[in-house]
């Protein structure tokens, strides 16, 4: 099997697993979220060199465990929110003392956070499914299209020195099929359609290219080609989920801002 059909056969199996997960919301959707959180953190800390010294390490570990555990309990946002700054702080410290300066605290961050928005976003309300479901569209419409608008179009480079095969016209191509991927969504799950909703498509896009320009820089920091083999053909978990851990933090501040931490869907309808 080429490489190209191994990513497409894994490509459809977590996209199965990831939809089927996400329509019956919950908890079910929130196993989902943990152990994508789990697998970010594991490979952020093999990345960063955090197992070098075990105690760090275990520390490091005893909190996002506990913090994941908060989110698969079904606590509220808001409560491990708190927890996480704390863990953070908790991080930071041992960071310090065992001279693995900021990397830990920064992975504590990076894997609980998308799981406390996303499993916010979700809930158990009909307005979480389509929230969820719209968020997906507009990330893979954005990673599929920047891709192919990229190799068909081609020209200057977004970031070379980052990522040498993204360009600028995969970027703006990227966040206009999202744009359509978005409406779409919207449109058939009887959202009210204005320019609020563009803007936030174009930044929820624009966003989501950012995190995987940042995953890019990471691995390259550190000297790696992929986060880990997990996933046959796609590397790790953090490379099939980079732009969705952005973009799924960005969802979450937008409902935020509108209706709390607890609640986050204002713009979807009222659970």
């Amino acid at each position: 099997m080429s490489n190209f059909h191994l990513r497409l056969v894994s490509a459809v199996i977590l996209a199965g697993v990831a939809l089927g997960l996400t329509y019956f919301g919950g908890a079910a959707f929130r196993v989902l979220a943990v152990a994508v959180g789990g697998g970010i953190f594991i490979e952020w800390c093999l990345l960063s060199g955090q197992t070098r010294h075990r105690t760090h390490f275990a520390l490091m570990g005893v909190v996002a465990s506990v913090l994941l555990l908060m989110v698969l309990a079904g606590l509220p946002p808001s409560t491990v929110l708190v927890a996480l700054a704390a863990g953070i702080g908790l991080a930071l410290a041992s960071g310090l003392v065992s001279g693995q300066g900021l990397w830990g605290a920064g992975g504590i961050a990076y894997a609980v956070l998308p799981v406390i928005a996303a499993s916010a976003i979700r809930g158990d309300a009909p307005a979480g499914l389509v929230a969820v479901l719209f968020l997906f569209a507009v990330v893979w419409a954005t990673d599929i299209f920047a891709y192919f608008v990229g190799r068909l179009a081609g020209g200057p480079k977004l970031a070379p020195a980052i990522s040498p095969g993204k360009t600028w016209s995969g970027a703006v191509g990227g966040v206009l099929f999202a744009v359509v991927a978005g409406l779409a969504v919207a449109t058939v799950s009887g959202l009210r359609i204005g320019g609020l909703l563009i803007v936030s498509i174009v930044l929820l896009s624009a966003v989501s290219q950012i995190g995987d320009l940042f995953e890019s820089w990471l691995k390259r920091h550190f000297g790696a080609k992929d986060s880990s083999n997990l996933i046959p053909g796609h590397g790790g978990v953090m490379d099939r989920v980079d732009g969705l851990v952005a973009a799924v933090i960005g969802l979450y501040l937008i409902g935020v801002a509108a209706s709390g931490p607890n609640d986050p869907l204002a713009a979807f309808g009222s659970g």
